[in-house]
């Protein structure tokens, strides 16, 4: 596994992956013993290509993902990456969806857990109301994707 630090207008993001997909972005700065820090074909795509969603001339992630978590998880991460970008959905939406739709607090969670923020876009979901609740990169970032995607929340 390897990684890259990169910088963004959220700070920096640590990129994750292995020789075949991006695994993990993280808010801030990650070091771990198991990770090389090294420049890989794969990692320098997921750099190019968050950039460019910054700039606002990228609206579709092309980088290979394999996010690791539960079915469930999977399931809910999977429903997100069909998410228009300028668009949100609640959680509830996506319970529904997913075909689950008692389990509006297991997809929060899930949202909580997803390990690709920003190219498995869990900012866009929002509560019912369209009110911004939860994020774990933070919920002015959560704020400032959407902002960048055209959305005032």
């Amino acid at each position: 596994m390897y990684y890259k630090i990169v910088n963004s207008p959220l700070g920096d993001l640590t990129l994750v992956a292995n020789e075949q997909a991006l695994q993990k972005i993280v808010f801030g700065t990650l070091a771990e013993d198991s990770l090389e820090e090294k420049e890989t074909t794969l990692l320098n795509q997921a750099e190019d290509e968050l950039q460019k969603y910054f700039k606002g001339t990228l609206k579709k992630f092309a980088v290979p993902v394999k996010p690791q978590g539960s079915y469930f998880q999977m399931a809910v991460w999977d429903y997100l990456k069909m998410v228009p970008y300028g668009d949100t959905i609640s959680y509830g939406q996506v319970a529904k969806a997913i075909g689950n739709p008692k389990a509006v607090r297991a997809v929060g969670q899930a949202n909580n857990k997803n390990p690709i923020p920003i190219i498995i876009p869990c900012h866009r979901v929002v509560g019912k109301d369209g009110s911004l609740i939860g994020y774990s990169g933070k919920l002015e970032n959560k704020k400032k994707l959407l902002d960048m995607e055209g959305l005032k929340p």
